[in-house]
């Protein structure tokens, strides 16, 4: 197979910031070896950091090394690029666990059994760790003027309100990371997001000082959403690669609910369909962009790649629920589901003992007088009697009709429908 050439790749794709020069030379003339820094501030990686995790498959995809650092020592500094104030310091228990997270998560995306371009995970802590603040400042400070740090943005956006020394000596020691790795592990290559560039080249000028070499930059765009928000975020905070913070079924509709103007970043971003066939995609969404087909190919794609092909068939089939266009197969697929749980939190709930049916009771009866879902019989009857009245799915068309143990769902429970997108859960007590 052809390798990809792999600044051309970034290029079309909207994944190129910064570029320094002699960096694509470099890369078409060898094997280059190249990482990018993750920051373990949580035991979870989030859709943000998809974009450098990307970067990376697609350095991969094209015959070169790729790195991932994560940073146990950075992370008890704390990066001042984009924040506008110091964040909290975190202890090194807490920090050694959330790294070992990350490291399985990154684990799931890069190939590190493929050769001489295997992936590899390393933790700027190892070479920090004996490295004395004594020996840090005569051996690394002197090298890089004040002057040149004070004219980063990263630190002439946090002035006026101030910052503290350890947010100011962060990029010193980022540019320590560079000079330890290409002058141990022969990294010649750092990438990161555009807010990282004045850290990375701080680390390609201390190479050129203090080790008289050579080392390369390339930085990625920040992603801005069509409507001025945040991407990575929802109303209810930050979207997390971790199922446990962000379900299968969350992560698949943030994706889904892309508008039409981001899904065309996302596609070439966070996918990895050819120029081609993105092109034929979205052609085919122009057609019918009623039928929001590049949304669901993106959330299909990223879905299947994060979590799994099941996770994503059960997504579809909540999604289907919800939208009142599921029948009760789907309900089935999901209904022994914790997360299908938590999204069903906010539906109402009502209760009934599963001794009233063990004797069969009559629908109207059963919503009306045992569980007062609705204030009357006649409720009941108009609503089934108009069409709008659904149990698990199905629609009900008889007053008459009876309800018993064979209603019930997975882990207890009968979803009723009210018209088309009104629900209600009637838990089934013992």
């Amino acid at each position: 197979m052809m390798k990809k050439n792999f600044v051309e790749e970034l290029k079309w794709r909207g994944m190129l910031q910064d570029i320094m020069p002699g960096t694509e030379d470099l890369l078409n003339k060898e094997m280059v070896t190249g990482y990018i820094g993750f920051d373990p501030t949580s035991d979870s990686l989030g859709i943000g950091n998809m974009v450098q995790i990307m970067t990376l498959l697609h350095f991969q995809q094209s015959g070169h090394k790729p790195m991932a650092l994560v940073g146990g020592a950075t992370g008890m500094v704390g990066d001042p690029s984009g924040k506008s104030a110091e964040r909290n310091l975190l202890d090194e228990e807490t920090l050694n666990h959330n790294i070992v997270c990350q490291k399985k998560q990154l684990e799931k995306f890069l190939d590190f059994n493929c050769g001489d371009n295997s992936a590899e995970i390393v933790n700027n802590y190892d070479w920090f760790k004996g490295f004395s603040f004594l020996e840090f400042i005569r051996d690394v400070g002197k090298h890089i003027s004040v002057n040149y740090m004070m004219a980063k943005d990263s630190v002439k956006n946090r002035l006026e309100n101030g910052m503290s020394f350890t947010e100011f000596s962060y990029q010193l020691v980022q540019g320590y990371d560079f000079y330890y790795l290409w002058k141990n592990r022969g990294i010649k290559l750092q990438m990161g997001g555009s807010d990282q560039w004045g850290n990375i080249v701080t680390g390609t000028e201390l190479i050129r000082r203090k080790g008289s070499g050579e080392a390369f930059a390339i930085t990625t765009p920040l992603i801005k959403k069509a409507d001025g928000t945040k991407f990575g975020k929802t109303e209810g905070g930050n979207v997390w690669l971790d199922r446990n913070k962000t379900s299968p079924y969350k992560f698949y509709q943030f994706w889904l609910n892309a508008s039409d103007d981001d899904v065309k970043n996302y596609i070439r971003i966070f996918t990895l369909f050819t120029k081609e066939e993105i092109e034929q995609l979205e052609a085919d969404h122009i057609a019918a962009p009623h039928l929001r087909s590049l949304q669901k190919i993106v959330a299909k794609d990223i879905t299947i790649r994060v979590h799994s092909e099941d996770d994503y068939n059960k997504a579809v089939a909540a999604s289907e629920i919800f939208f009142g266009k599921g029948t009760i197969e789907d309900l089935k697929i999901v209904s022994s589901m914790a997360e299908f749980h938590d999204i069903m939190s906010d539906v109402p709930t009502f209760e009934v003992g599963k001794s009233d049916l063990l004797n069969k009771i009559n629908i109207v009866e059963l919503l009306a007088e045992k569980t007062k879902v609705f204030s009357s019989k006649n409720e009941v009857k108009k609503l089934i009697q108009g069409g709008g009245l659904s149990i698990n799915m199905s629609k009900i068309s008889d007053t008459e009709m009876l309800i018993d143990e064979t209603y019930l769902l997975p882990n207890d429970y009968i979803l009723i429908r009210k018209g088309k997108k009104e629900y209600i859960k009637l838990n089934v007590l013992s």
